[in-house]
């Protein structure tokens, strides 16, 4: 008889609320469901708002100091449930169980501290070590990311770097503590092309070889064509359709997905054609709505899709969608994601 693999990552039902300064409250996930196992990339993808950040802030357990955040459901970490952990036990696990990368390295990183410092924080936090031994691990460290000159680069600070070796510094420090769990938040933001490949590259190196169970967030669904196997389309702070990678971005099942696919970018084709827009707004967060939350941007729509729910459609193997009318392949069209990948 097998015995189950527990998942590195499993999130059940999860809620998150956030309470501002300014005395919204924004109702920002809602009944998320996801799974991650050892060695496996999950990709996240969404426009801006649709929960992606707050979804990886949850789970890490780290929100903006002005804003209250309270969250219900489950967030498991090798079937340890971080929702009810002490503050005490989460702040041993960040680093060692589970670290993130940001999506920013220009602000990620503090302009005061040297490199060396920043690389080994998680390290340091744990047990003291000698200056020349801090140096020496974090010039490990640096060079296990292809950082130059690790040496001088450890003794640098962050201005004195570009922003790919910023973004290479900041995996770095995440790696430090040998997490199991890797939240990658938007990792390539504000880097080129070929930096951002290189970044891409170097995160899917050390999660086959660390066996890193990893979380890709983007707003980019080509990015995560040959990187995620799976697939978690993200709106309005709830995953409308999930699945293998393949079949989500050549047989999309959902409305919205369909409409980010055809919004990507391609290299064959017409030079000069514009690229279809989805029309309207993200709903907002602070006034929900009953029904589907896409309903009113959606082309299909009905009247039901303004009061109900839409229930789980199996739309084949491990792929599953939130709609009330799913596409059918013919129905969908999507530009092949492969076509722009990173």
């Amino acid at each position: 008889m097998t015995t189950p693999v527990t998942p590195v990552l499993e999130v059940r039902s999860l809620d998150t609320t956030l309470h501002t300064p300014d005395g919204r409250t924004l109702h920002v996930l809602h009944g998320i469901d996801l799974t991650i196992d050892a060695g496996e990339c999950l990709g996240v993808v969404g426009e801006s708002g649709s929960g992606k950040s707050v979804l990886a802030r949850t789970v890490l357990g780290v929100h903006p100091r002005t804003t209250r955040a309270t969250a219900t459901g489950q967030v498991l970490l090798a079937g340890e449930d971080l929702l009810t952990a002490t503050a005490a036990r989460r702040a041993e696990l960040l680093g060692t169980g589970i670290a993130m990368v940001h999506q920013d390295p220009m602000t990620s990183l503090n302009p005061v501290v040297r490199i060396a410092d920043q690389v080994t924080e998680s390290i340091t936090n744990r047990r003291r070590l000698r200056r020349r031994e801090r140096l020496r691990t974090a010039a490990e460290l640096l060079a296990a990311v292809d950082v130059p000159d690790p040496a001088r680069r450890a003794r640098a600070y962050p201005h004195e770097l570009s922003g790919g070796l910023r973004q290479r510094v900041g995996i770095a420090a995440a790696l430090a503590g040998s997490p199991a769990l890797l939240l990658a938040d938007e990792p390539t933001t504000a880097l080129d092309v070929t930096v951002q490949r290189t970044v891409l590259d170097l995160l899917d190196r050390h999660r086959e070889t660390r066996g890193l169970a990893t979380l890709l967030i983007t707003h980019d669904i080509g990015l995560l064509y040959g990187r995620a196997r799976r697939i978690a389309v993200m709106y309005g702070g709830r995953i409308v359709e999930t699945g293998p990678t393949e079949a989500i971005t050549e047989h999309p099942a959902h409305p919205y997905t369909a409409a980010l696919l055809r919004s990507v970018p391609r290299v064959t084709g017409p030079l000069r054609r514009t690229l279809p827009a989805v029309a309207g707004s993200p709903p907002d967060l602070s006034r929900p709505q009953p029904g589907c939350p896409f309903a009113p941007r959606c082309e299909r729509a009905e009247a039901l899709c303004s009061t109900d729910a839409p229930p789980l459609h199996r739309a084949g193997a491990g792929h599953t969608t939130a709609c009330h009318f799913p596409l059918t392949p013919s129905a969908a069209l999507p530009a092949k994601a492969e076509e722009t990948a990173v």
